[in-house]
């Protein structure tokens, strides 16, 4: 028994096999059935037999199919040296003074 190596296992950014063939099974859903999607969609934003329509549910529903259809991407935040505002250099004289300003 070796202690501290790891052995065997995916490779870091590998997707799961079972989270892979998921998401492949999500995509052709989504692509086998696009028609219905827009139909089942307008449905409920407009309403349907006795059922009155609301557009922000159908929103609502359209985000959260789509995070099947593409994956969330995360948020990437930009500082400046030690956690300070990032500062600005520009090589064009008629900016430099509007840059400076903002640099203050």
């Amino acid at each position: 028994m070796t202690i501290g190596y790891k052995t065997g296992g995916r490779k870091p950014g590998v997707t799961n096999k079972v989270t892979k063939e998921f998401r492949e099974t999500v995509r052709r859903l989504l692509d086998d059935n696009q028609e219905n999607f827009a139909i089942w969609l307008s449905q409920v934003a407009n309403g349907y037999g006795d059922k009155e329509g609301d557009p922000a549910k159908a929103i609502d529903l359209l985000v959260k199919l789509a995070e099947y259809g593409a994956p969330k991407l995360a948020r990437t935040e930009h500082i400046g040296e030690n956690g300070s505002a990032i500062k600005f250099e520009v090589t064009m004289p008629w900016l430099q003074q509007q840059v400076q300003s903002r640099n203050q």
